[in-house]
């Protein structure tokens, strides 16, 4: 099926990969068990409408993307407190499609220097320490290999793409220094682990807009680009999936660097900042607006994706003990508004979509995309796209801890 496929061909195709799914890959039982818990519905669901891993987000053929990186992820970590077989089966499915034995990847261009591209990475830590297999591992050399040579801004601020000259955006964040800093924590120098902390201290230095406290999509160092704001490099607008970005890194990164480290205060007390402003902006619903703070503007909407990341990452936060533990409430929020607002379910099968999802924004390119509102509001929506998926999985996961 084509990777574009919209919100009112979902349930169509979750309805045609039914009968595969149980049949053929003997993934789930039909219909599903609707008293499970929202990670194992979601993760089940998924399993119906992709019986092979490669095929998440409508994929044609397999490719080594970061949207499955951000799902399989989600997927390893419940199979961590779970053990459920099937779904390790399902993450290591995808790997072993991509992964040779020397540590290659197939379809991976090292020479494109893509930030996303660094972000299935993560998984290879788990697969290695789960297997023992040396590919693994050599794969995630790989990866770090491209940030070593991965071009900079002039303040050492990763490009978000060989294409994007000197362009640091909010979603490179996530999709780079989570890597990184767990690559350096397991196998590297901890002095590295500073260059990590400066992706983010150039993100607050530069992306921040004085009246609502948040950053911007994205910061063009040179000034350039036709949406760069001339006197700042800045984009036009608050992205609430580009704010979920920059959320889940924040929470990732701390995750893993040692807390004695002496810049971990710094960034613990800048993801509390960074959280604490986009309260100001949740809907009374418990969801976040497409474009941040102009929910009171025509044509904005509700979004999921967005919604899903901040509600992960405060549940995540608060989990473990970075925010106070008065922010899980506002995660069940967050999670609330997605069930109430964002989730259908199938009365046939139980299987469950997350609608009202963008399926993509970024800046420049071609065809050009000039950061305006109307732009944003140009994308189009539909269910079930992966960067709205596994940040659902991941945060009802981390409620449930």
């Amino acid at each position: 099926m084509l990777k574009g496929i919209l919100r009112a061909a979902s349930v169509v195709a979750c309805t045609a990969f039914v009968s595969s799914a149980a049949n053929a890959n003997d993934w789930v039982q039909m219909p599903l068990d609707n008293t499970q818990s929202w990670s194992m519905r979601m993760i089940e669901s998924e399993m119906v409408r992709f019986p092979e891993a490669w095929q998440i987000d409508w994929d044609e053929k397999p490719q080594w993307d970061y949207v499955h990186g951000l799902n399989l992820l989600a997927i390893t970590e419940v199979y961590q407190d779970t053990k459920d077989p099937r779904l390790l089966s399902y993450v290591k499915s995808y790997y072993d499609m991509l992964v040779q034995q020397d540590g290659s990847i197939k379809t991976y261009d090292i020479n494109k220097f893509n930030i996303d591209m660094v972000n299935p990475g993560k998984v290879l830590f788990f697969l290695y320490e789960e297997t023992g297999n040396s590919k693994y591992k050599k794969a995630a050399d790989l990866l770090r290999t491209q940030l070593t040579t991965h071009p900079r801004t002039e303040q050492g601020g990763f490009w978000h793409k060989k294409r994007y000259p000197d362009q640091m955006w909010l979603d490179g964040l996530y999709m780079g220094a989570p890597f990184y800093a767990e690559y350096i924590v397991k196998y590297g120098d901890m002095k590295e682990l500073d260059d990590v902390f400066l992706q983010f201290e150039l993100i607050e230095e530069h992306l921040y807009d004085e009246k609502t406290g948040l950053p911007l999509h994205g910061w063009d160092a040179s000034k350039k680009q036709k949406w760069a704001d001339k006197e700042t490099g800045l984009s036009q607008h608050h992205w609430s999936r580009s704010l979920g970005w920059y959320a889940m890194a924040m929470v990732d990164v701390l995750e893993v660097v040692p807390t004695e480290h002496p810049k971990t205060p710094w960034l613990k007390a800048r993801f509390k900042a960074f959280i604490d402003a986009t309260l100001t902006y949740q809907h009374n619903s418990g969801t976040w607006y497409q474009v941040t703070d102009l929910g009171s503007r025509e044509g904005n909407y509700l979004e999921a994706s967005g919604t899903a990341m901040l509600t992960y990452a405060m549940a995540k936060g608060a989990s473990l003990k970075f925010l106070p533990d008065e922010y899980k409430a506002h995660a069940e929020k967050g999670f609330a508004g997605l069930l109430d607002q964002m989730i259908s379910v199938n009365p046939d099968t139980n299987v469950i979509s997350l609608e009202q999802v963008c399926a993509v924004a970024g800046l420049g390119g071609n065809p050009y995309r000039d950061g305006s509102f109307d732009y944003y509001m140009s994308e189009p929506i539909r269910a079930n796209d992966a960067k709205g998926v596994g940040p659902f999985i991941l945060a009802a996961h981390y409620l449930n801890k």
